[in-house]
């Protein structure tokens, strides 16, 4: 098959193929195609039990240019960390696994193939996570909208009434977050917005690398303040300042999106149990939840 009659068939084709559509365009019959399937050596997709086959993917397999069919990527949660998400993840039943590490190592690990779904929250000029998502290069992959989260400064009752404003954290202890989470890079520019830098604070022991750990320490007495959101300063009954809106997201790999642990994620989240958790939370507007916020070539 010449490439010209590739792109032909590319143009004329419907998205996905069905196993007999699959099995006239490779003159075999259907039960081979069931065999390719079951064996991974073919690109596919499986959707409420029946095979369906990606017709881009299908005719780039023909022709070599995907030498073989992507690998199955592991059923994880990568990147920055949202209680509620974690909490979804496990009453929804998914069986997906966590690993939070801030939005850019999840990035990284996503890009790599190492997790399924990647929580990233990253500001950009004039919105977040959108122009990262197209600077790294991903392909085969959404960007879905999970929801908009308060911000801002999580203190101990000692410092409530003496900071009012990000310039009055100076000289005074800091829960930092790790590189590259979401959460340092806003931090960074509200400090250099105040005309701080980390110099100016007295940086607490060890890293804060969740958004529990970030309250948890204030809460331990082991720091005045920390960049957090609304929801954790509740539950650890501590006092919060508001700074920011921000955008939490989740890139989903397209192959793994059809996958049965993503689709029961998804699924809880459309229902009651999601929205009145986050209304019990707090800090959190689910308003456009599920909807694509982009979509890569």
């Amino acid at each position: 098959m010449t490439r010209e009659t590739l792109k032909k068939a590319q143009n004329d084709r419907p998205l996905y193929l069905t196993t007999r559509e699959v099995a006239n365009l490779l003159r075999v019959k259907e039960r081979k195609v069931y065999d390719l399937a079951a064996r991974g050596g073919i690109p596919h997709r499986r959707v409420t039990g029946k095979l369906l086959f990606p017709s881009a993917e299908i005719l780039a397999w023909i022709e070599g240019a995907g030498d073989s069919v992507p690998r199955e990527r592991p059923p994880v949660i990568t990147g920055s960390h949202d209680p509620l998400l974690d909490w979804a993840a496990r009453e929804s039943g998914s069986g997906l696994a966590t690993l939070f590490n801030g939005s850019v190592d999840g990035l990284r690990r996503f890009a790599e193939g190492r997790a399924a779904l990647a929580g990233i929250h990253i500001p950009e000029p004039g919105g977040w996570n959108v122009q990262t998502a197209e600077a790294n290069g991903l392909r085969a992959c959404v960007l879905i909208a999970w929801a908009v989260r308060a911000r801002g400064l999580i203190l101990s009752q000692q410092v409530q009434d003496k900071v009012r404003q990000v310039a009055d954290l100076k000289g005074k202890r800091v829960a930092l977050r790790q590189p590259g989470a979401g959460g340092a890079a806003v931090f960074e520019d509200l400090l250099a917005n105040a005309g701080l830098t980390p110099k100016d604070l007295v940086a607490s022991k060890g890293l804060a690398r969740t958004e529990s750990d970030a309250a948890a320490a204030v809460a331990a007495g082991e720091a005045d303040a920390a960049m957090g959101i609304e929801a954790m300063a509740r539950q650890f009954h501590l006092p919060f300042l508001p700074l920011v809106e921000e955008r939490f997201d989740l890139l989903i790999d397209r192959r793994a999106y059809f996958t049965e642990p993503v689709q029961v994620l998804l699924a809880f989240a459309q229902e009651g149990p999601l929205e009145r958790k986050a209304a019990s939370m707090g800090g959190y507007r689910l308003t456009d939840l599920g909807t694509v916020r982009w979509l890569s070539p």
